[in-house]
């Protein structure tokens, strides 16, 4: 019998990565997905098969992380391997804005998703998706042993969450992992977050669609990875014989101010002439500066990045490039986001 996952956020960035990655290895992969009144598969359409046909391996399913009788219903008929937890409201910037939805989803739908767990007796591996945003202001470089320090509701939220699951495998010897992720970035990252904002900006600037790229606090630093190792790393982290946490991060630290010049250096242009402030876009308490140290994952797990940031600059913003050549009706018909970032989220 192939291995059964349950993937929550699966129409994500790491969720669709995830799904492409589980399937690739065989397993038969479950989704949760919120109901709407329109589809918000794009990351994942390629990987669709209709259930009906012999042989499929994706399945989605309704979901909401503020229903943890549906979660447990889901869980008890699915009966999966491994849970793997990724959904949240995850925009930092956001969730100055909605600091009480961003708790009842990134902090109790984590524990509605354990205690849905502990409650069916369920006997899975689950990964918790932590995030480098609960570091906050400590110094650095941050790793498994470094002080909580966040800065906005969405560190708040997920420390919370993080401590919600070391509370579980503790409590009740759940095979619980908390992955520590620092910022990973693709082309398939949210267009309101502040690299995709970057290198889509740099392509319609150089197609002459657009004049200017409006940003907060450009001087904050931020450790950039590419998404899909990360995703590798979150699968290695429920491979190993004992549950535990580990920090996924490249090292190294890059402002924004430095990836802007390295997405538009990468098509000729002088940043400066494009790049415009907007208050807006600033956030009531910043992070200077967030760098990880993943020597425990190098060690325990043998994960190490291979890209680093001006790589996955590059490939972002060829993919951005690629995307508006290729007459993408998106591209065309709607004019580039305002977004709501002013750093990395």
């Amino acid at each position: 019998m192939a291995k059964r996952a349950f993937v929550t956020g699966i129409t994500g960035q790491d969720g669709s990565y995830l799904a492409e990655f589980l399937l690739d290895k065989g397993y038969e992969v479950h989704g949760v997905i919120r109901r709407a009144s329109t589809f918000n598969t794009h990351r994942i359409d390629h990987l669709y098969v209709d259930p009906h046909v012999p042989g499929a391996r994706l399945f989605l399913h309704y979901g909401d992380l503020m229903d943890g009788a549906r979660l447990a219903t889901l869980l008890s008929a699915i009966r999966p391997d491994e849970v793997y937890h990724l959904a949240a409201q995850s925009h930092v910037r956001v969730s100055f804005d909605e600091p009480e939805y961003t708790a009842e989803t990134t902090a109790f739908g984590t524990l509605r998703l354990l205690e849905a767990i502990r409650r069916i007796g369920l006997d899975c591996r689950f990964y918790q998706a932590s995030s480098s945003e609960m570091f906050g202001a400590s110094p650095l470089p941050q790793s498994e042993t470094t002080p909580f320090h966040p800065r906005s509701p969405y560190g708040s939220a997920k420390v919370f969450a993080f401590w919600s699951a070391c509370n579980y495998r503790e409590a009740y010897g759940q095979f619980v992992v908390n992955g520590i992720l620092f910022n990973h970035e693709s082309p398939r990252r949210g267009e309101t977050f502040v690299t995709r904002k970057i290198t889509r900006a740099v392509a319609r600037i150089r197609a002459g669609l657009d004049r200017y790229l409006y940003l907060g606090n450009i001087d904050v630093v931020r450790d950039w990875g590419y998404a899909p190792e990360y995703i590798e790393g979150m699968w290695r982290m429920l491979q190993a014989d004992a549950p535990d946490d580990y920090v996924l991060a490249t090292g190294t630290g890059y402002s924004v101010r430095e990836f802007l010049a390295l997405a538009f250096d990468h098509v000729g242009l002088d940043w400066e002439r494009y790049v415009r402030f907007d208050d807006r876009y600033v956030r009531p308490a910043e992070i200077d500066a967030l760098v990880g140290d993943a020597t425990k994952a190098r060690t325990s797990l043998g994960w190490e990045p291979q890209i680093r940031t001006p790589e996955l600059v590059n490939l972002m913003v060829d993919a951005d490039i690629s995307a508006l050549e290729s007459g993408e009706r998106h591209w065309i018909d709607r004019p580039a986001l305002p977004g709501w970032s002013t750093a990395p989220s």
